[in-house]
């Protein structure tokens, strides 16, 4: 069995704060059953590792915690968040310009190594 989960969030649209909840959480829940796990934030969603957009979103209406506690969560179960290299042009974003929770800037050929390695499971959004 794999002991590496990818999570790939390409079509989820933080502008739907219900698409959300899923994928984190799964990066969480996984995390904390001791798998390496990873998150990659791509197109719309690369939105979510700059600084002051995740902490104004929330899964539901009138929700306590916000997906930035919720990506809180999740990297202290030991999730890693990268944030896909396009995305800091594409929303004029700096490195300096990523919340800390996220571990670097990743490209389309960490992606495919990572997809095509056998010890990898993907999950996509």
């Amino acid at each position: 069995m794999a002991d590496k989960l990818l999570i790939v969030m390409a079509n989820t649209d933080p502008r739907n704060g219900e698409e959300l909840g899923a994928p984190i959480f799964q990066a969480s829940v996984a995390a904390a059953m001791e798998f390496e796990v990873a998150v990659i934030c791509t197109a719309t969603s690369g939105r979510l590792m700059k600084k002051g957009v995740a902490e104004k979103l929330f899964v539901k209406e009138g929700s306590p915690k916000s997906i930035y506690d919720f990506i809180k969560d999740a990297h202290e179960a030991g999730a890693k968040f990268y944030c896909c290299s396009p995305n800091l042009d594409l929303f004029d974003m700096t490195k300096d310009d990523l919340i800390p929770e996220c571990e670097g800037i990743v490209g389309g050929a960490y992606l495919i190594e990572q997809v095509m390695d056998d010890d990898v499971k993907v999950l996509t959004y």
